[in-house]
């Protein structure tokens, strides 16, 4: 037995203990069942959205506003934070736009046919009220550290909220939670995932088994370490500034390449969208296939803008901002340009050019799905896709790598060394992830990232009255 299959053996029983409780099936009518963590997260949703008021909906245009107008970019007095609300926004969406918004909406199409898209576009503007709840929590709470640093996210608004409501024993215990599992899920689905992936993309487009790199996935894992270290090393400004441009080019480049596909079936869009209606309210399939759809297409939206998971309020807690709230009304932007946008466009894609209707869709992986269906156009496309799914990951990769840090600062303060070796670990992990199969693990990993959500949904929930005295608050100042 190989090293990494024995640490796969040895992480296996944990695995399966995680994942059945994350994606324990709870029936459904019809035959269908939905794992809990989507029950979950959707409920989070629901009742995000319904508390808030549709804060999503109401105040979307002073959101753009806020994230996009250069005159809410520039630092004054009157902003406490490290980073502006683009910069926010850009962070968080590394970590949110990455793989899944290419192959986990082919899967989602391949399984819950064209109906799925509809509820994973209404669960993006559900995500939206989840995600303002987060933030506003997030920079609420925040923390300025021994460095001079601040920090923010679940484990601080969990420990200190809960904490002014008289529950300071189960705010330290959910907190801490929190920031073990973020550790890992990062290493794992943050970060292995990321580069496997990457690099079996790579493979494809240089020749397969036949390629010189076909045995040298540890020198692609180099090459990825290197560069993510020099970022992550730098800390939250550099993973910023970095995001603050990579992050925009690699949504233009995918958006314009999916843009190119529609337009050379324009004749398809009506078609197309009316695929996408019809098939998410039909009965065609009995009652199972319905709820099929649903669950398909609500699982790719929760498990794509992580709205519920908790992560974005770590790196919008750190922002410029004159209120709690305001920086709640930045942060909803993510999960509609993650989903409603992203998302949406690869499905149009799959959709429009009858790739989903082939004899092969069935068989193949989400990533070849979004190929075949880009190749139908523009047959060069397979080394493009490359670029995207690398800008895609890496950026993910340095997101997760900070997300991690600010969990550990929360276990161990600004500690400098813990600091410098998590990053070499974080690193190392890159190498370990594109030359090793590690399944246990990283689906370990995963099972972690979305238990996320329990600790922090409940601090949502305990916290709401907290949420909607900082909305009425800031309210006032933008009416």
């Amino acid at each position: 037995m190989t090293l990494d299959q024995q640490i796969d053996a040895a992480v296996k029983p944990l695995n399966d203990v995680v994942n059945a409780v994350v994606f324990y099936p709870l029936p459904l009518p019809g035959g269908a069942e939905v794992p809990f963590i989507v029950a979950w997260l959707v409920l989070a949703g629901l009742f995000a959205t319904f508390y808030t008021g549709f804060v999503g909906l109401r105040h979307f245009a002073h959101g753009w506003d806020l994230s996009f107008n250069p005159k809410h970019q520039v630092a004054d007095a009157t902003k406490k934070g490290e980073i502006s609300n683009f910069q926010a926004l850009a962070g968080a969406l590394a970590g949110t736009i990455g793989l899944g918004n290419i192959a986990g909406v082919a899967v989602a199409l391949s399984v819950g046919g064209p109906g799925a898209t509809f509820w994973m576009i209404l669960m993006g503007f559900l995500g939206m009220n989840t995600k303002f709840m987060e933030a506003t929590l997030g920079v609420k709470y925040r923390e300025q550290q021994a460095d001079g640093q601040l920090a923010g996210g679940p484990s601080f608004f969990l420990q200190n909220g809960l904490r002014e409501l008289g529950m300071p024993k189960l705010g330290k215990f959910l907190a801490a939670c929190f920031a073990v599992f973020m550790i890992v899920a990062c290493l794992g689905g943050g970060n292995m995932f990321q580069v496997n992936q990457t690099f079996e993309q790579f493979l494809q487009i240089t020749g397969g088994a036949e390629s010189f790199w076909a045995d040298k996935g540890w020198l692609f894992g180099a090459i990825n370490a290197l560069l993510a270290g020099v970022i992550i090393i730098g800390g939250l400004k550099k993973v910023a500034g970095v995001s603050s441009w990579l992050v925009p080019l690699m949504a233009i480049v995918y958006i314009a390449a999916s843009l190119v596909v529609i337009m050379v079936h324009i004749d398809k869009l009506p078609w197309a969208v009316q695929q996408i209606v019809s098939h998410a309210f039909s009965f065609e399939a009995g009652l199972g296939g319905f709820l099929g759809a649903i669950i398909q297409g609500v699982r790719r939206a929760v498990f794509s803008n992580e709205s519920g998971i908790g992560t974005c309020a770590i790196i919008h807690g750190v922002a410029r901002s004159t209120h709690p709230a305001q920086q709640g009304m930045v942060a909803m932007l993510g999960a509609f340009l993650d989903t409603v946008v992203v998302c949406t466009m690869t499905a149009l894609v799959i959709i429009i050019t009858g790739s989903l209707e082939t004899a092969e869709a069935g068989k193949m992986s989400g990533m070849a799905l979004t190929n075949q269906a880009f190749t139908s156009v523009m047959p060069w496309f397979s080394y493009v896709l490359f670029v995207v799914v690398f800008m895609f990951a890496f950026s993910t990769i340095i997101g997760y790598g900070y997300y991690a840090e600010v969990a550990l600062r929360y276990l161990f303060g600004a500690n400098r060394a813990i600091h410098l070796t998590f990053c070499v670990v974080y690193c190392l992990t890159c190498i370990v992830g594109a030359s090793a199969n590690l399944a246990n693990i990283i689906d370990f990993s995963d099972g972690l990232f979305f238990l996320l959500a329990i600790p922090n949904v409940i601090g949502l929930v305990l916290l709401r009255k907290v949420v909607r005295a900082e909305y009425e608050r800031y309210k006032v100042t933008i009416q």
